[in-house]
């Protein structure tokens, strides 16, 4: 391949400054380079970005590819995992035009902790300018990998699999989960694997609470976030929430290891929040949080956006900082609500806010912390509904719901969620009601 090349080229945060020399030379060279990120110095996951580039030349949308980490070892093994991507690790020259002569390498991975701005530029022009073309070293590239196994897999097998996932995972919830999945579809599930799938995920379908006032606690995620929470309370939180079956235990961040462990093996979701409650946090520090919770065995996140960024109009940093939780939350498996506290933004902030995270995928916007000047509104939450009701996200109403009544105008306004530390009042308070009518 002679001549100009197409050229998708990444990095993480360790190998962002020398990417930027290296796509300016590729492009002085005359390369027509897609830069798949990342954009800054800020704390991120080489696999995403390894993977960007891994696909780009695998799609066909880039001839090579160009991954830098700080060591350039897992870039080249998350690479790998893309199918016809042939990546490679160099360190010097010899290495670098070995992996292209010998071994016709598409990716080549790159440390920028072990190696220097000239001695990388060198490595990818020698990389760049060696072809695999001798027929003994073809051939030897052809058996890396062939077509991928069409596997019999009959209908029973496929409910194995299925019924073992959850076993392993638990329940799984996802608020944009739309028509079958492949748990349901044995065919489309081996269809998926005689296209090349090496893994099959199910996820149950939304839980939506039934009837108001009878599944009433379905709805509510039982909250206990004052600093002052001790282990008693927390574990007197768990026990209620399990006696009622709330649809979550919302704690903060310190105490999810022991919620998870006392809720194993029930309904009941861990919830933590992120940023909280102030959500004036870079947004990796944010993306660390929800990392480590998820980590602990939290399977919903509660995050808290930049207020004081969206009120200044930097729509930029403000979906930065929502989507680089959703990612993390996305990645392990786990939900995230996006609380915008509605009491600090105009209606028309509160558009922007929940606009901001349907664009990231949020799966829920959420109405406050509860630590703000106010709580929710029946028509803060009718406003939000409005908004991403349409992306197939959720409302979450939290702050200041205290009775059977409030919850109900929340739910009638487009809440799907409640959050209060009232719950079993309001749960107790509902059944009489019912009991009544």
């Amino acid at each position: 391949m002679t001549g100009p090349k197409r050229i998708a080229i990444g990095a993480d945060h360790g190998g962002f400054d020398l990417k930027s020399v290296l796509a300016a030379h590729l492009r002085q060279a005359g390369h027509q380079v897609e830069d798949v990120g990342t954009s800054s110095r800020e704390a991120v996951d080489y696999p995403v970005f390894a993977r960007t580039v891994a696909e780009a030349v695998s799609q066909g949308r880039a001839d090579l590819g160009i991954m830098i980490d700080g060591a350039g070892i897992g870039s080249c093994m998350a690479a790998n995992k893309v199918p016809g991507v042939r990546a490679a690790l160099a360190y010097d020259l010899s290495s670098a035009r070995n992996s292209r002569e010998h071994n016709n390498a598409n990716v080549l991975t790159l440390g920028a902790g072990l190696i220097g701005a000239g001695l990388a530029q060198q490595i990818v022009d020698v990389w760049l300018a060696t072809e695999c073309t001798e027929p003994r070293h073809l051939n030897r590239v052809a058996m890396f990998g062939g077509e991928t196994a069409d596997f019999d897999l009959s209908e029973q097998d496929i409910e194995r699999v299925v019924s073992r996932l959850h076993q392993i995972l638990g329940p799984m919830t996802s608020a944009q989960s739309n028509g079958a999945s492949v748990g349901d579809n044995p065919e489309a599930a081996r269809e998926f694997v005689r296209l090349g799938a090496t893994g099959l995920t199910t996820v149950a379908p939304v839980e939506r609470p039934g009837s108001i006032p009878g599944d009433l606690a379905r709805y509510i995620d039982h909250t206990l976030l004052k600093p002052n929470a001790t282990e008693e309370q927390i574990r007197k939180l768990c026990a209620e929430a399990l006696e009622f079956k709330f649809r979550s235990v919302c704690v903060n961040p310190t105490w999810t290891p022991l919620v998870a462990r006392l809720l194993r093996g029930s309904e009941v979701l861990t919830c933590t929040v992120v940023g909280f409650p102030l959500g004036a946090n870079e947004p990796a520090i944010k993306a660390m949080e929800a990392r480590r919770a998820i980590r602990n065995g939290a399977r919903e996140i509660d995050m808290v956006i930049n207020v004081g960024a969206l009120r200044s109009g930097d729509d930029d940093l403000v979906l930065r900082d929502i989507r680089a939780v959703v990612e993390d939350c996305v990645d392990g498996g786990a939900v995230c609500k996006v609380i915008i506290e509605t009491a600090l933004l105009t209606d028309e902030e509160k558009r922007r806010a929940c606009e901001l995270a349907r664009a990231a995928r949020a799966h829920f916007v959420k109405t406050s912390t509860g630590f703000s000047t106010g709580g929710a509104t029946v028509s803060d939450v009718a406003l939000m509904a409005e908004v991403v009701r349409g992306a197939g996200m959720e409302v979450k109403a939290s702050g200041g719901i205290s009775s059977y009544s409030d919850a109900r105008a929340m739910i009638e306004a487009g809440a799907t969620r409640l959050g209060a530390s009232a719950s079993i009042g309001i749960v107790q308070e509902a059944k009489l009601t019912s009991v009544s009518a």
